[in-house]
């Protein structure tokens, strides 16, 4: 899994979901945090597409209910798994000891690593924003920003955020949650974002604004996202 295009990927805390994606996605995005025995599902998983693994931080909107190290051990064993082609770490944890050990690991794996960054109660002023980017961007082999949206001026600014970054040669994926966001999921990648999430079930999405995978597919074809 290498980013340079663009990745769609299914987000799913089931991989029994994986062959109903196959025809929009090219990657599962396996939320193992919302999973009752993720490490179990990896084992089993013998599907065509991908996969990225989360272990989502609480702090950062999941439920990986374990302490940081133990959070970020289940990640490093995931990546051990031929089927993981990258692992999403929060960058605060990536800022400590554990996180780069776990970055380290994950790289030693073959898997690539998402540096991701959440904000669900805003969009960061610019110069902010930036900084994030470059900085997840520094840490991982893709930064990942999700923040979220309440009108069109922060919806503007998570799109020249991002190709401000892809000017400069970062790696980004970003998306503004949210109603008035909403639409950044399908327009980001025109200005560079690498990495859209959508549920193949609507019913089963995982960050508020998300369209369904097949309505997000179809989006980015139309407007020449990839």
């Amino acid at each position: 899994m290498d980013f340079d295009s663009l990745v769609l990927a299914a987000a799913t805390a089931d991989l029994a979901d994986e062959p109903a994606a196959r025809d929009h996605a090219d990657a599962v995005e396996f939320r193992m945090d919302l999973a009752s025995d993720p490490l179990a599902a990896l084992d089993d998983y013998d599907g065509d597409l991908p996969l990225i693994a989360t272990n989502r931080d609480p702090a950062e909107g999941g439920e990986a209910d374990a302490p940081e190290r133990e959070r970020l051990a289940v990640l490093e064993e995931a990546s051990a798994h031929d089927a993981v082609g990258a692992v999403d770490i929060e960058l605060a944890s990536l800022r400590d000891d554990p996180g780069t050990a776990a970055a380290a690991t994950a790289r030693d794996n073959g898997a690539r690593v998402i540096a991701s960054v959440h904000d669900f109660e805003a969009t960061p002023a610019a110069a902010r924003l930036a900084a994030l980017l470059t900085e997840a961007a520094d840490h991982g082999d893709v930064g990942k920003a999700a923040v979220t949206a309440t009108d069109r001026d922060d919806a503007l600014r998570v799109l020249s955020a991002t190709h401000a970054a892809t000017e400069r040669g970062d790696r980004v994926a970003t998306m503004a949650m949210g109603e008035a966001g909403r639409h950044t999921r399908a327009v980001a990648p025109l200005y560079g974002s690498k990495i859209g999430y959508a549920p193949v079930d609507p019913a089963e999405a995982t960050a508020p604004g998300q369209y369904d995978l097949a309505t997000l597919a179809d989006l980015i074809d139309r407007l020449g996202g990839r």
